[in-house]
């Protein structure tokens, strides 16, 4: 997982770089505005939810949301991501921690309508992300989500294409999900395709 010195450097020039990545509809970033209004979207279809984003970054999509009414409660790994975000919106709240060690206690007890994590989960092991889902499952209210858009790919195979193509643009310390090995743990998971590179994965919560 980058330190944070890493965070903090890249926070000036993040959003910069995902514009310019996009434009040129190549990994990692290709697809990256379409997840974002996507998750926005699903997102907004409620009425004032209580949502926890992951890995939040500059705030590009938590803004929009808290900015529709949200109740935004958010975690990142990198003061200057804050620091910049937390401006935009003042009522939010905002904790620095590393999220692969679980949900901060500064969140404990509280429970979210949605859960939303943008180009961040790739950042922890495959087996990190599922005791972590399962953690943030059981923090979701009747009838909530969890959104997380990412890197990520149908199978193994294409997730090897994209690696060569890639070439030494590729990042070796990134993981990114092979959808039909990871969800055999999680069979009740849905996945929305973005792009060849990106996509939506879905868990969905019982109304009981």
């Amino acid at each position: 997982m980058r330190n944070e010195q890493g965070f903090d450097e890249w926070a000036e020039t993040y959003d910069e770089s995902v514009s310019k990545n996009e434009q040129e509809e190549s990994y990692p970033f290709a697809g990256y505005h379409t997840v974002l209004q996507t998750i926005y979207k699903t997102v907004t279809t409620g009425k004032a939810p209580a949502v926890l984003d992951i890995g939040f970054g500059t705030g590009v999509l938590t803004k929009k949301l808290y900015d529709a009414g949200c109740r935004i409660s958010g975690i990142d790994f990198s003061r200057k991501m804050i620091d910049t975000a937390q401006p935009k919106m003042p009522k939010a709240t905002l904790v620095q921690a590393d999220f692969s060690k679980g949900v901060p206690p500064q969140l404990a007890g509280q429970t979210y309508d949605d859960i939303i994590s943008t180009y961040a989960f790739h950042h922890l092991t495959d087996e990190q992300k599922a005791v972590f889902l399962r953690e943030l499952l059981q923090t979701l209210n009747p009838g909530g989500r969890i959104l997380i858009g990412d890197v990520m790919f149908p199978t193994d195979k294409e997730r090897q294409a994209c690696r060569e193509k890639s070439g030494s643009t590729w990042d070796e310390n990134e993981h990114y999900l092979d959808i039909a090995s990871f969800t055999k743990q999680f069979p009740e998971a849905s996945f929305h395709r973005i792009s060849f590179c990106a996509g939506i994965l879905t868990f969905t919560k019982d109304e009981k």
